[in-house]
């Protein structure tokens, strides 16, 4: 079992382990413990019961944080003529399209989030050994292959996200920085679930959600009660 600092130690004091958290608890527990010398990312880990194993019981697709991720998000967009110049007008960091793809064949990853036009495909295909590993292939059932390249650019600067299963089944996701106010987190949080719930497929058996864990970067988890997934937007409500 690792080891863990005394700062670790002195907020895991905090958390019950054995108790469910409402999502608003939960969040102003996370608040106070005792910060790392560095801006925290708070991430949710969500346990399903898919048996991932089996192509329709995939969950993978994308939402739009309301308040974002708290940084700058890097976009490199594989596309040419009309399409790249909407790219670059739209903000995308990296724009290019044989050239783009031999930097990446070269080690080249410097960025968050790939877009491609359709046509870049047969070329961006070649980049899946690295790209897909780093979880930044695009895709169109994400939305990042597509035509409208200034809207995908536009989203993914804006704060949306990739979220899939791994291989135990659980999604993980981020949902903002600790120095957020709690109605921040509490809105992202909220935005990840109701996605989450919403996008569940149609093969899934059983239990859909099993359990819920918020934690920040160097910092314990704290259980969130997983039944409290239809209220969410109330209790946000109620917490303003």
């Amino acid at each position: 079992m690792p080891k863990h600092g005394k700062r670790y130690r002195r907020n895991l004091e905090l958390v019950d382990r054995e108790r469910l958290y409402q999502p608003a608890e939960a969040v102003s527990l996370l608040k106070r413990f005792e910060p790392a010398r560095f801006d925290e990312t708070v991430e949710v880990a969500v346990r399903t019961g898919l048996n991932v194993r089996h192509a329709d019981q995939q969950l993978r697709g994308t939402v739009a944080l309301p308040h974002g991720l708290g940084r700058e998000v890097s976009v490199a967009v594989f596309a040419k003529g009309d399409a790249a110049k909407e790219a670059e007008e739209a903000g995308a960091d990296i724009v290019g399209a044989e050239d783009l793809v031999e930097r990446v064949q070269g080690g080249f990853t410097d960025f968050d989030v790939a877009i491609a036009t359709p046509d870049m495909m047969p070329l961006v295909g070649r980049l899946g050994r690295i790209l897909g590993p780093q979880g930044k292939m695009p895709n169109p059932r994400v939305g990042t292959v597509t035509t409208e390249v200034g809207k995908a650019v536009a989203d993914a600067k804006a704060g949306k996200i990739e979220y899939r299963t791994d291989r135990s089944g659980i999604v993980h996701v981020p949902i903002g920085k600790l120095s957020f106010d709690e109605r921040a987190l509490l809105e992202n949080y909220a935005a990840v679930i109701e996605e989450i719930v919403r996008a569940k497929p149609a093969a899934a058996k059983g239990r859909y959600i099993r359990s819920i864990t918020i934690a920040p970067t160097m910092g314990p988890g704290i259980k969130v009660d997983p039944a409290r997934t239809r209220d969410i937007v109330e209790e946000v409500a109620q917490a303003a």
